[in-house]
């Protein structure tokens, strides 16, 4: 067993921090690029560039390059974790939904990660586990009720809320596909195939739907670099990480700390507000995070 240096032990401890962090910025810069670049076309964009800096990562390191079938998994697990859970993201904020109240949404991952790891990769789901997951969802609905709007989209409506929900399912499912069928890849040379899945789960719908809008401005290319470096490098690596070190659950359980965080970046940026209910909607979610987290603690 190779014995881990005390800086590597240091990055491990500091992992779900970081990733908190980064994943939060991620409704920040769908808010961000939102006015300047159609939301589908925006990720056609960002990730195939996502992807040759992986390949370009995975040639300089001499990584080893997936078979064809461990290809075909890291490519439909990248279309569930990147493509089917960002495109809607980015689609509902593009039509109002505000960046923290989405990444309240995509909070209920965690119940459908459960269920499908219960299922797939047969990780246990005690009693503490759905009563968290349950006031979370509480949380959740507690944010979206009072400014849940008629109509089919701007703002809070049932579509852009509904397909927020698609978004967290997919990432729920792509997590623990992941999980199941390659979690043992190498992270650049296994990135640049998940970034093939993401790319086509986008491009596709981009071309059918939309204008192919990029305007080219300083906050459309800003958001870009930065999706591209922090979230599509830096924080989808650490999830890579996260998800080979624990358990599908206990990952995805760090999903709850990021609304609070989007909510304030949000805030501060774009002058987003929050009624008194969807603060204390917040409060319940972080108390959902509590729950599920020390049901892990014990379980250690």
């Amino acid at each position: 067993m190779t014995q881990q240096t005390p800086a590597t032990r240091a990055l491990i401890a500091a992992a779900p921090v970081l990733f908190v962090l980064m994943w939060a910025t991620g409704f920040v810069v769908a808010r961000l690029s939102a006015p300047h670049a159609d939301p589908l076309t925006f990720l056609s964009i960002r990730f195939p560039i996502a992807g040759v800096i992986f390949a370009a990562i995975a040639v300089a390191l001499h990584a080893p390059w997936p078979g064809a079938r461990q290809a075909f998994h890291a490519t439909v697990a990248g279309a569930f974790l990147h493509g089917g859970y960002l495109g809607p993201v980015y689609w509902a904020v593009a039509h109002g939904m505000p960046a923290g109240v989405s990444a309240l949404i995509v909070g209920l991952q965690p119940l459908m990660t459960a269920i499908l790891a219960a299922w797939m990769v047969k990780e246990k789901i005690a009693l503490r586990h759905w009563l968290g997951l349950g006031v979370g969802i509480l949380g959740v609905a507690l944010v979206v009720s009072p400014k849940l709007q008629a109509g089919f989209s701007g703002g809070i409506t049932p579509v852009t809320t509904a397909v927020n929900v698609f978004g967290a399912l997919s990432i729920s499912f792509g997590t623990v596909y992941q999980k199941r069928f390659a979690t043992a890849l190498n992270l650049a040379s296994g990135g640049a195939w998940q970034y093939v899945g993401a790319t086509l789960a986008v491009a596709v719908p981009a071309v059918l739907m939309e204008e192919m809008r990029f305007d080219g401005s300083f906050d459309a290319w800003f958001a870009l670099g930065w999706s591209v470096v922090v979230l599509s490098l830096g924080a989808i690596t650490l999830l890579m990480l996260l998800i080979r070190l624990g358990d599908v659950g206990r990952v995805a359980s760090l999903i709850f700390l990021v609304p609070g965080v989007s909510a304030l970046m949000a805030y501060f940026l774009f002058g987003e507000t929050l009624t008194p209910v969807q603060i204390l909607g917040m409060a319940v979610c972080a108390g959902a995070v509590l729950i599920v987290t020390r049901k892990w603690v014990r379980a250690a």
